[in-house]
Order: C-alpha cells, then structure tokens, then sequence
C-alpha cells in the first residue's frame, strides 16, 4: 500500500480549557480525497489551521512525506508542498487572473523577493500560472481583472493559485461555499480530476457533494474523531446520525 502524503499523530490543540482539536491522528494519501465533516465547532477548520502552520499545535505530529513538520512556520510547510484555500476567497482582486496565478508560483523561485526585474523574464513562473489556470478551466480568462469573475471563478482562481505552488496535498476549507448549483457541479467535477494527482483534505458542508466526492470520510465532534471509514459505512454509522446527519423518521 502506498504511503501517507500527510498524517496525524494525537494532533492536539487547547485554547485554554477548550481543546479545539483532541487526539486527532488521521492520514491522506494521493488519488483519495478525505472529507472531515461536523458540526459547527467541531474543530475541521482548527485541523486544517494545525496541518498548514497558520496555528501551532498543542501536541502531536504532523509528518508530509515522513518528516515531521509540526511547528513549522506556514511558508516553509507550503514550500515542502502544502496548499490550502480559505472559508473565505483569498484573491489579489485589482489582479488580472494571470498575475494571481504568477504571484503564487513566483513563490517557488529561490527568491522571490525581487522587485526590480520584470516578472516577465521569467518564463517559467509564467509557464507554471498558465498551466494552473488550464487545471481548472480559467486559461480562456486570463487576462480578466480577478474583481470581475463570479463567485465561482474565484474560488477557481484561488484552486488555481494553490496549484501553481506545485503541492503534495491540498487543504480545501468549504471550496462550494456560496455557490449555486452550476458552479457546484462544476466544482465537484473539477476536484473529482484534481485527486488523480494529489492528496486532498476536503472541509464542506454540502452534503451531496462530500459523498459524491469523498473516498475516505471523517466525523468530527467537540474535537474529537467519531468515526472514520468509507462514506456507506458513515452513512450508515448510528453515531454519526445521531451526532450530525439527523436520524430518519421511522
């Protein structure tokens, strides 16, 4: 069996006396997506805060590829391949669609602080932008100013930016948020492709959308971990239904 992309080892996180995440050890792996659902304040967006740096955690581990990367700064766990997206759109808006895209894989260069040489002379950087934004079917709307797409161009556009930063595994908090049906169907099938190549942690809240996605589903519960496993025995899970799905009428 192939290894883990990314696993937890008891990943722990107190806010004092509150513990947002508790004892969570979970793995992801390429060709899978694993969609951590839950309650409000369950603690998914904690979890996908701890894996990507933006908080410390508490105690536990957190291994990409073997190397334990727990404590890490959020820029050095993105550099060694972790990408994320945000609840809430996370674009240059003043941008064209391109220069979004060049500025996230501008950030693989050894330095990308150079702000005398034109961006331009870097045909890799562009390279890298236009083939993100091939990835997720916005090539044709390169040169709009990001400020003019729909709501779910967007969040493509911030999908594509993630991928211009060449990761291993991809954080997905509520990618669907706000959206209507055809820019959901059209979201789902988009990140149905992008698994092929990557590990991907998906946080939502649509339903229909995380069993017709996930390949591997976890319930979380006070920060906790109910139960883990395959969708149809998530479904099925009497715990789980009592928890978050709701139970049938008889």
């Amino acid at each position: 069996m192939a290894e883990a992309v990314l696993r937890t080892e008891r990943l722990t996180k107190h806010f004092g006396g509150l513990a947002a995440v508790n004892d969570v050890s979970l793995e992801f792996f390429t060709d899978q997506i694993h969609a951590v659902i839950g309650p409000n304040g369950a603690g998914k967006t904690t979890l996908t805060n701890l894996l990507s740096g933006d908080l410390p955690c508490t105690s536990g581990r957190i291994y990409l590829d073997g190397d334990d990367i727990a404590g890490l700064s959020p820029d050095r766990i993105s550099q060694r391949g972790v990408g994320r997206s945000y609840q809430k759109t996370n674009i240059f808006l003043p941008f064209t669609v391109l220069e979004n895209c060049r500025i996230a894989a501008q950030s693989r260069l050894p330095s990308s602080m150079r702000f005398i040489r034109s961006a331009h002379a870097y045909p890799d950087v562009v390279l890298a932008a236009k083939r993100a934004l091939a990835e997720v079917g916005l090539e044709h709307r390169a040169q709009v100013q990001a400020a003019a797409l729909s709501h779910g161009e967007q969040r493509q556009l911030e999908i594509a930016m993630t991928l211009a930063t060449r990761p291993r595994i991809l954080l997905l908090d509520e990618p669907l948020a706000g959206m209507g049906s055809e820019d959901s169907t059209r979201m789902v099938e988009l990140l149905r492709q992008l698994k092929q190549a990557h590990a991907m942690l998906l946080v939502e809240h649509d339903m229909d959308a995380v069993f017709a996605l996930a390949d591997r589903l976890t319930v979380m519960v006070d920060g906790r971990v109910l139960e883990s496993g395959e969708p149809e025995l998530i479904r099925a899970s009497a715990a789980v239904q009592e928890a978050y799905l709701g139970t049938e009428e008889p």
